[in-house]
């Protein structure tokens, strides 16, 4: 019967079946799953935005570049473009308002150069090929010893013009005697703590403890001064020169409490990151710091850049203690054998991040800069995180020559900055660095 059930449904699946065909004819073949030949050059007629350089790989301490977004204005009349990322398979970009988009995760991207190829309408040469470089984090740190009472305004002032010109954070190691010296006076000393306060608040600076074993801070904390085991003279009545492993752990334990208190009551917070004055960080010390919860300490020198103390016991003192320590030393967990650097067991918990570019006062530029090109060779992908940590000492006599070879480092340091898509460098303080490098 005309229009019966019978009849209808043999027609209605032969109109379903032309339908699929007709939409089948406009449907673009997948991606090839082989990589399309390089072209001998790019073609000007595609043009592609948003390829970074440099795609920083995260870690605990720094969030990764691990998101690759790239738009490609093609001419008019391409159907759809391909891209081949790393060792990724092949992708499809999104066609929008004319242009075609890609946006894909490079968390399965190992470090390396990494190729990138891109193709039109399924063609066998690709009309485009580039690079981008997948690199773990060059972590260098700015730091500053404070070895006196008071640095004076052109030390700070300085401090204050290394902010203007570079992107840096600066972790200052203070010291306590700022606060128990008898010649600051109680105005100066609000200042100079108003100061840190501002440079942490503003620049995200960090707070530090430096110990110089003054004896006015010493004897502030109720512990004896020791003055005859300097690492430079043959008695030190200040107590500034004397090696702080001359105090035993439970000195110690009153020493840091004493300094923490001093700082907290003056606004700085209770410091978590140490350097040892002199570098002179023992067992006894190291173990108190533990004890305390400090999570980081840069004590462990470069030694053999600081020749100048050569025939005093401040060089031989460093030469024993950080044998190990060289311009590419990386950050460790000590043990509790002398040179805090050896196999024995157990660790402590408390990061050490070797003073492996030492302080400006002891390098030239070229040194410096050496030193930085010994860490890294301006070129590679790092497979994991590395540190640099350089420093000064702010004071009154802190020289103009000193000032410029600073600034003159971190702008060598600039030309590699990862948040300007330039190298993998990124400043930071040593709080911040410590979960980069976790314990197991």
């Amino acid at each position: 019967m005309l229009g019966s059930a019978p009849m209808r449904i043999p027609s209605l699946l032969a109109v379903v079946a032309l339908s699929v065909i007709g939409c089948g004819d406009n449907v673009d073949p997948p991606a090839a799953a082989q990589r399309p030949a390089a072209p001998a050059a790019n073609d000007p007629a595609f043009q592609i935005r948003g390829l970074r350089r440099w795609y920083i790989i995260g870690n605990p301490a720094t969030a990764g570049a691990d998101t690759l977004k790239i738009v490609v204005d093609a001419p008019v009349g391409t159907s759809f473009v391909d891209a081949w990322v790393g060792d990724l398979a092949p992708q499809r970009l999104v066609p929008q308002d004319g242009e075609f988009a890609l946006t894909t995760s490079l968390t399965a991207v190992a470090a390396g150069v990494q190729p990138i190829i891109f193709a039109a309408d399924g063609g066998d040469t690709a009309f485009a090929a580039s690079s981008f470089h997948r690199s773990a984090p060059y972590y260098v740190m700015v730091s500053t010893d404070w070895d006196f009472s008071d640095p004076g305004d052109v030390a700070l002032n300085d401090i204050e013009q290394l902010h203007v010109h570079h992107p840096i954070k600066i972790t200052n190691f203070v010291g306590p005697y700022t606060f128990t010296d008898p010649a600051v006076t109680p105005e100066r000393r609000a200042a100079i703590a108003a100061w840190l306060v501002n440079q942490r608040d503003t620049h995200h600076d960090e707070i530090g403890l430096h110990i110089h074993p003054y004896c006015n801070f010493v004897m502030d904390a109720g512990v004896d001064c020791v003055t005859d085991k300097s690492t430079v003279y043959p008695t030190d009545t200040t107590g500034y020169t004397i090696e702080l492993d001359a105090y035993s752990r439970d000195e110690m334990h009153t020493l840091l409490d004493h300094a923490a208190d001093l700082f907290d009551a003056n606004g700085l917070g209770r410091p978590t990151v140490f350097r040892a004055g002199g570098w002179t960080l023992g067992v006894e010390t190291a173990l108190a710091l533990d004890d305390k919860g400090y999570t980081a300490d840069s004590s462990a020198l470069n030694w053999a850049r600081i020749e100048e103390w050569k025939g005093k016991l401040l060089y031989t003192w460093c030469m024993e203690h950080w044998t190990r320590i060289g311009d590419t030393s990386q950050p460790y967990y000590p043990t509790q054998d002398a040179t805090l650097g050896g196999d024995a067991a157990p660790l402590l918990h408390m990061l050490e991040v070797p003073d492996n570019g030492v302080m400006i006062d002891y390098v030239s530029l070229a040194e410096m800069t050496g030193i930085f090109d010994s860490n890294w060779d301006g070129v590679t992908p790092l497979v994991k995180p590395i540190s640099l940590m350089m420093g000064f000492h702010p004071s009154t006599s802190y020289s103009p020559d000193e000032q410029k070879r600073v600034q003159d480092f971190l702008s060598y340091s600039d030309k590699h900055l990862a948040n300007a898509d330039l190298g993998p460098v990124i400043y930071t303080t040593l709080s911040d660095l410590e979960p980069a490098f976790p314990r197991d």
